[in-house]
């Protein structure tokens, strides 16, 4: 087996998930987060979705799948205890040309769902191929010491100093030189030490600009880092 890094904008488009159990859940709750139309197929659910039917927030068939549920879906993930079910569901979705994964089978998967870590903009995949959901969860657990709250308020940072200079900074060369530089800068390390005026001095000497002129001075009141929202 053999896969391309990806990372796909579901948002607004519908994506099913077969099953209702705790692995079914799993694969919902990413969907949701990126704004998808999920719908589940399932004649139970576990607590979490099915509070999640009662808000409208998930659409659901409380049935047994039917050929043909996964039409117009961008993916498909299966998550059952139907081994039988699974192979249906594998070669109806290569049929149809929609990309699915099914449950610790990567044999049947079009695609692979890797762990992620999430600080904002910031998400960074790990996958083994399969090979080892735990090694991957491992390794994760150490990205997730390396790279904390603080990156998530990098990035709005680096975002809202981008937009400022393409509104004020007609070179394009210019541009990149000066949000690279930003980008090399101790921002994340002074964001993490909950140092805003180091943030405001770096801003001023490459920018000529502080947070509240980039729309940023709630990152001033923040008493700690993790009172700070962070734009997902």
């Amino acid at each position: 087996m053999a896969y391309i890094p990806i990372f796909l904008d579901v948002g607004a488009r519908p994506c099913l998930v077969i099953g209702g159990g705790e692995v079914a859940a799993r694969k919902v709750a990413p969907l949701l987060e990126a704004g998808a139309e999920v719908t589940i197929v399932s004649p139970a659910l576990v607590d979490e979705l099915a509070e999640l039917a009662r808000g409208r927030r998930i659409k659901h068939l409380a049935r047994e799948y039917l050929p043909g549920d996964m039409t117009g879906m961008m993916l498909v993930y299966a998550a059952t205890d139907d081994a039988d079910l699974h192979q249906r569901l594998q070669a109806e979705a290569r049929e149809r040309g929609i990309p699915i994964n099914v449950a610790d089978r990567p044999d049947l998967c079009g695609f692979i769902a890797p762990a992620i870590v999430t600080r904002g903009s910031l998400k960074i995949a790990v996958s083994t191929e399969g090979a080892s959901p735990a090694m991957a969860k491992r390794i994760v657990a150490r990205l997730e010491r390396l790279y904390g709250a603080e990156y998530g308020l990098t990035l709005e940072v680096m975002r809202a100093a981008r937009q400022h200079l393409k509104a004020v900074e007609p070179d394009i060369k210019v541009r990149a030189r000066k949000l690279a530089s930003l980008a090399r800068s101790r921002i994340p390390e002074y964001l993490r030490n909950n140092n805003p005026d180091a943030v405001e001095e770096i801003l001023h000497r490459r920018l000529g600009v502080g947070l509240e002129t980039l729309g940023l001075s709630r990152i001033r009141t923040a008493t700690d880092i993790e009172d700070a929202p962070i734009v997902r």
